[in-house]
């Protein structure tokens, strides 16, 4: 059940609920507390620093991939700041020291070539080296980080050969929207390849793409494979979620503008599939909406499409019990993660409204709007 009536807000809208945050923020915090693990939010999937009060309240920083990442998590939201791109220049690493506690390299060549700028901090930033198990997980290559000639991670027989003295971790990310069976076969296989190597680390990041807030999960199997593993090797283990953070706490509100006909009806909204939810045609996918069915069930049949004159700027097909009209609200279901951090202005099409709604009063509260100055200044 909605918290909010679809017409109090502006459209188009992002609205993130509060109150669904925070429950997603308690089962992470559980597994924290039970387990001893560090979670910290990815914000590649989650950036919504109007939040960060209440996702610190929970856990214990974030994880960037880029520098300026880096400088929202060390700014908005505290906490330990990590680290990790496939590639860093100079000027990356110049100002990364200055944010982050952990950083993580793709490759040792990476690592020998800028330790001593880690070094030279007064407070030293540990360092780490991101692992390649070689083990596939994820059947869409497009989000497999295992994927052949994968550039994500140094394989484990590269890693035996290296000198490691001055690594402090490793980090492995091998999942995606995946359950904890997955991760108990991937970790069996770092576990085998890095043998040689896990007793002289400090911290393993089991990386993102744990689901861990999602029904179904198999949260006490999670929790025993990070005991296990932390009483074996003595490390501090690390998870960091960025869509199990905000999965199911947010909502995309979009307007009816016109309907037309060409060999079935058309609904054209005030959003965008390739401006607002890009990953509706990466995925590719078809986004959930409140009141909507599949194509077949109802008689009321729409092809949903949005602003920009992109021709692939299909949302989808849908059917209504009761026919659509101009005005309508349509509520687009789990738009928190990986949309707004994710959206652009082509055509100049504005950017949907954030806004909050809170979990006691249910009172809205519009954090940010954009307007044309946004799109102006993203060019010159």
């Amino acid at each position: 059940m909605l918290s909010f009536d679809p017409h109090d807000v502006e459209s188009p809208s992002f609205v993130c609920d509060l109150g669904l945050l925070e429950q997603n923020l308690e089962t992470l915090a559980r597994v924290q507390e039970r387990t001893g693990a560090k979670i910290l939010l990815a914000l590649k999937g989650f950036a919504l620093w109007s939040a960060a009060p209440l996702i610190m309240r929970y856990l214990k920083g974030i994880t960037a991939s880029s520098v300026d990442e880096a400088r929202l998590g060390r700014e908005e939201f505290g906490g330990e700041v990590h680290a990790y791109a496939p590639a860093y220049s100079e000027a990356h690493i110049e100002e990364l020291v200055t944010l982050a506690d952990h950083i993580v390299f793709n490759s040792v060549a990476q690592w020998s070539r800028f330790r001593g700028k880690l070094n030279a901090r007064p407070t030293r930033v540990e360092a780490g080296i991101r692992v390649n198990p070689e083990h596939s997980e994820v059947h869409v290559e497009m989000y497999d980080p295992c994927a052949r000639r994968s550039r994500l991670g140094t394989t484990a027989k590269s890693l035996l050969e290296a000198d490691l003295s001055g690594v402090d971790g490793l980090h492995f990310h091998a999942l995606c929207q995946s359950n904890s069976d997955a991760l108990e076969r991937t970790l069996s296989v770092f576990e085998t390849k890095c043998a040689g190597i896990l007793g002289q680390m400090k911290w393993v990041n089991f990386g993102g793409g744990h689901h861990i807030t999602r029904p179904d999960y198999d949260i006490p199997r999670l929790e025993g494979l990070i005991k296990r593993f932390q009483d074996r090797h003595q490390v501090q283990v690390y998870l960091e979620p960025g869509e199990a953070v905000a999965l199911n706490t947010g909502y995309l509100v979009a307007e009816v503008l016109d309907i037309i006909d060409n060999d079935g009806r058309i609904a054209l909204l005030d959003t965008s599939a390739n401006a607002h939810m890009p990953d509706v045609i990466e995925m590719p996918y078809r986004p959930e909406i409140i009141g909507a069915f599949p194509a077949e069930t109802h008689p009321h049949r729409y092809r949903l499409g949005g602003l920009t004159c992109l021709a692939g700027d299909i949302i989808g097909d849908y059917s209504f019990p009761e026919p659509l009209k101009v005005g309508d609200r349509l509520v687009f279901t789990d738009m928190a993660h990986y949309s707004m951090v994710k959206t652009t202005t082509f055509n100049g099409v504005r950017l949907p409204s954030i806004t909050l709604v809170d979990a006691k009063t249910k009172k809205l509260n519009v954090v940010r709007r954009f307007g044309y100055e946004d799109y102006k200044s993203r060019l010159s």
